[in-house]
C-alpha cells in the first residue's frame, strides 16, 4: 500500500540541523505515526513521503520557509514580569501564550529583575533553521473513520481519547 491522503503512516526519522546535529529522533522508541494529508506532520515532508511504501528509506531537505518558517525578530518581545504575578520564571522556560497572531508556544529567553521585564521568544524553535529529515516507513494503512472524523490517529502508537 503506497502512502496517500487518509492513510495513516508510520515512520522512524531522525532530524538533523544544517550542522549535523541531531534534533530530533524516533530511534529507541515506536515509530511516530501520522496521519497522511491531515497537516499532522510538515507539509513538505507529507509531500516527499507521498508515493511511498513501507520498507523505503529517503532523506529529505526542508529548506526553513518550508518547515517552521524564518526566524522572525519580532517575536521577541520583553513583558512585565508582574504578568507572570508569583510564578517562578526561568530562561528556558516555554509556556502556551495568546499572541496577536493566535496562540503560540513562547521561550522565556532572557529575565532582567532590575527592569522587571522578560524576554519572550514567540518564534519556533526549529525557526530559521534548514531540517535533514533521514525517514524510514514502517507501515501503511488505511484510517479509520474516527481516525478520519478526528484527523489524526488514534489506538496503539496514536492519540486516545
Amino acid at each position: 500500500m503506497v502512502i496517500s491522503d487518509n492513510k495513516v503512516v508510520k515512520i522512524h526519522y531522525t532530524l538533523k540541523n544544517q550542522g549535523g546535529e541531531v534534533m530530533d529522533s524516533s530511534e529507541g522508541h515506536e515509530p511516530l505515526a501520522y496521519l497522511q494529508g491531515a497537516g499532522n506532520i510538515l507539509e513538505a515532508l507529507e509531500t516527499a513521503l507521498a508515493g511511498k511504501q513501507a520498507g523505503d528509506k529517503l532523506k529529505v531537505s526542508i529548506e526553513a520557509a518550508e518547515g517552521y518558517g524564518e526566524y522572525d525578530e519580532s517575536l521577541v518581545q520583553p513583558v512585565p514580569l508582574e504578568q507572570f504575578g508569583d510564578h517562578q520564571v526561568e530562561v528556558g522556560m516555554q509556556f502556551h501564550a495568546d499572541t496577536a497572531i493566535g496562540p503560540r508556544v513562547v521561550t522565556i529567553i532572557a529575565i532582567s529583575e532590575e527592569e522587571k521585564q522578560v524576554v519572550i521568544d514567540a518564534n519556533h524553535t526549529l525557526a530559521g533553521e534548514d531540517l535533514f529529515f533521514d525517514v524510514e516507513v514502517v507501515e501503511v494503512r488505511d484510517a479509520t473513520q474516527e481516525e478520519l472524523d478526528h484527523g489524526h490517529v488514534h489506538g496503539p502508537d496514536g492519540h486516545e481519547h
